[in-house]
C-alpha cells in the first residue's frame, strides 16, 4: 500500500506503486525516494509512519516522523525551522549508540519537517506484558542492567529523552536487546535559555511526554535528568504488576501500595515505587538524579 500524507486527503490509502493519490492527486513517493506504506501514531507535534526507502537495494524499511508547526506564519516557520534542525542534530549525535535509532535524513516539504529514522522490528516491553504477564523481579533487574547504562549514554549527551515508557522500548528481534525509541519529546538539557516558551510551542509538541510516567517538573515544562529516571522507575512498577499508573492501587496518603502486588516483587517494586509510583511523588532533591546514582 501507498499511503497518502496530504492532512486534508479523504482517502489516503493507495495500490502499492501508484504514483500519485488517487484522492487529492498529490505525490506519494516523498523526497523522490521514500514510499509511505502505513500510519503508526499521531500526536500533538505530528504523525508516525512506516516507509520504505526505494533508493536503496531491496527498499529497507524506516520510520518517517511528520513534524507539523502549530501556525505558518513565517515567523513561527522560522522558529519551527531552527528547532527542527537543533532537534535533527541531537538526534543524529545520540543515533551512535546501538540502541538508539540512527537518523537516516531529515528535510523540509511544504513547510512541514520530516525526519528518517530507522526501523527497529520487535516487540515492544508493553506488548511483551500484555502478552506474556508481569516480569519477574529477576527480569526487572535484567531489564535495568540493560536500560541505565543507555541513559547514562544518553544524558551523558546532554539530552532528556521525557517519554521513557514501556511502549517505548522495543526487544529488537534480531538479537534480543532493548532499543529506545521515540525520540519526538526530547530536550536539550545543555542551554535551557535556547529555548524560550514561545519557542517550544512553534512545533506542536515539544512534548512533554506520558501522563502518569512523567514527573511534576517535567509536565511543567522544567525536566531534568532525573525526571528520566523517574519515568524509568513508573516503568519498573508497569513491568513488575502489569498495571499501567492510572490503574495502580494507592494508600491514603497518595503512594502506591506495594502490598497489594505479588508479595515475592515487593521489596524491588517498594523500591522502584519509593522513587517514583505515587501520587505525589517524593521532591526532586530526593530522589535518584542521575543514571549512576540509580
Amino acid at each position: 500500500m501507498s499511503y497518502c500524507l496530504n492532512p486534508v486527503c479523504p482517502h489516503p490509502e493507495n495500490l502499492t506503486h501508484t504514483e500519485l493519490c488517487q484522492a487529492c492527486g498529490s505525490k506519494l513517493l516523498l523526497r523522490d525516494r521514500y514510499r509511505v506504506m502505513q500510519a503508526l501514531g499521531q500526536g500533538g507535534f505530528g504523525a508516525t509512519f512506516l516507509a520504505k526507502d526505494e533508493s536503496l537495494p531491496g527498499s529497507p524499511y524506516c520510520v518517517i516522523k511528520q513534524l507539523k508547526p502549530a501556525a505558518s506564519s513565517p515567523h513561527v516557520l522560522q522558529m519551527a525551522r531552527e528547532l527542527f534542525k537543533r532537534e535533527a542534530k541531537t538526534l543524529g549525535k545520540i543515533g551512535n549508540h546501538p540502541q538508539v535509532p540512527r537518523l537516516l535524513d531529515y528535510f523540509e516539504a511544504s513547510q512541514e519537517f520530516y525526519l528518517v529514522q530507522e526501523y527497529i522490528s520487535g516487540s515492544t516491553l508493553q506488548q511483551e506484558v500484555k502478552r506474556s504477564g508481569p516480569f519477574s523481579e529477576a527480569g526487572v533487574k535484567q531489564f535495568l542492567s540493560e536500560v541505565l547504562p543507555m541513559l547514562q549514554y544518553i544524558h551523558g549527551q546532554q539530552v532528556i529523552h521525557r517519554d521513557i515508557k514501556p511502549a517505548n522500548l522495543i526487544r529488537r528481534s534480531q538479537d534480543k536487546k532493548l532499543v529506545l525509541i521515540d525520540f519526538g519529546a526530547v530536550k536539550d538539557q545543555v542551554n535551557p535559555q535556547r529555548a524560550g516558551a514561545s519557542e517550544q510551542t512553534a512545533l506542536t509538541a515539544y512534548a512533554i511526554g506520558t501522563p502518569g510516567y512523567a514527573p511534576p517538573e517535567q509536565m511543567a515544562m522544567r525536566p531534568v535528568y532525573a525526571s528520566d529516571i523517574y519515568a524509568l522507575g513508573v516503568s519498573c512498577i508497569y513491568l513488575l504488576t502489569g498495571k499501567s499508573p492510572k490503574d495502580l492501587d494507592y494508600d491514603r496518603h497518595g503512594r502506591t501500595d506495594v502490598g497489594k502486588v505479588r508479595p515475592h516483587q515487593r521489596p524491588l517494586c517498594r523500591s522502584a515505587a519509593e522513587n517514583a509510583g505515587s501520587v505525589r511523588p517524593p521532591p526532586l532533591p530526593k530522589r535518584h538524579r542521575s543514571s549512576q546514582s540509580a
